[in-house]
């Protein structure tokens, strides 16, 4: 799909996508979203995501790009999609924009729950080290204390994006550049065992063999890295060694949008050991965006 894009044209798409996994949408919940952002969303890039967890069950998200020039987080408040309470998150943004370059922005919200996320992208040559922004005043306390677990395997300074989740209060630091050595099976075993979560099954390890990178979740509850997922893109999901269910199954093969587009498949164990998969479609792609920089599994395959 390319063009400008109205409200109304992205509302029936996400009614559509979301009903072919039975998700009715709740208008009162995810079009002062889409209203807020009416300005950014007429040329961005948008995108679906469905996952395969309990956590995620009934749930639909929409995730577009927003540019650097307008300040996401102030826009949630203007229109009150976000109750601060006086908690570390809700200065995040702040003074990650203060302290790094942005390149430009994403906001994640469910049809369901509502608004979610902010993304930050940081500009392709001007990657940002885990120092730098453990030292941010409202960073959780959690990225200093894990430092050697990402120092010990060469990517301290190869943060490409931050996710900051104000539904959950948990920040996701990505890495789009692993090195190859890393996704190998015994690297991956380790990086599971060094934060206790369960090892990964046959099935995953193989998934992750075809990964371009991964993503650490933290929280400012809890010293520890919460979980950490691993990316693949791809224009064929089913193709994946991945478990992605009936649902998600008839989802890749019966939406509308984006069929010749590459789709992103994310593989997560959570601490209980639930193995658990995302896919991520998109309604408009552009092929200038960062996604056609990461190297694709199908010619790996």
């Amino acid at each position: 799909m390319s063009g400008t894009i109205g409200l109304q044209e992205l509302w029936a798409g996400v009614e559509e996508s979301a009903g072919l996994i039975d998700v009715t949408c709740s208008p009162e919940r995810m079009w002062p979203v889409l209203t807020a952002y009416e300005d950014a969303i007429a040329e961005a890039v948008i995108a679906f995501r469905v996952a395969t967890n309990a956590r995620h069950e009934g749930e639909f998200d929409v995730r577009f790009t927003v540019p650097w020039y307008i300040d996401p987080y102030l826009r949630a408040r203007e229109h009150n999609l976000v109750t601060e309470t006086g908690h570390p998150v809700e200065s995040l943004l702040a003074d990650i924009r203060e302290q790094c370059p942005v390149d430009l922005y994403g906001v994640d919200a469910g049809v369901v729950g509502g608004f979610r996320k902010i993304w930050v992208y940081f500009p392709a040559d001007a990657h940002q080290s885990l120092a730098g922004l453990a030292g941010l005043e409202s960073m959780p306390p959690s990225l200093a204390a894990n430092l050697g677990f990402f120092t010990e395997r060469g990517i301290e300074g190869r943060v490409d994006l931050i996710a900051i989740d104000y539904h959950s209060r948990t920040i996701n630091l990505y890495f789009t550049q692993l090195p190859e050595a890393l996704r190998r099976p015994e690297a991956v075993l380790a990086m599971h065992r060094d934060i206790g979560l369960p090892e990964p099954s046959e099935q995953m390890l193989r998934f992750c063999e075809r990964t371009f990178g991964f993503y650490a979740t933290l929280t400012w509850d809890s010293p520890g890295i919460k979980r950490i997922a691993f990316s693949v893109k791809t224009q064929d999901p089913l193709s994946l060694p991945a478990r992605l269910g009936p649902k998600i199954e008839q989802f890749v093969k019966s939406v509308p949008y984006g069929v010749d587009d590459p789709k992103m498949v994310y593989a997560a164990m959570t601490s209980s050991g639930e193995e658990y998969y995302k896919l991520q479609s998109y309604f408009r792609f552009q092929s200038r965006s960062r996604l056609d920089q990461m190297p694709s599994a199908d010619h790996a395959a």
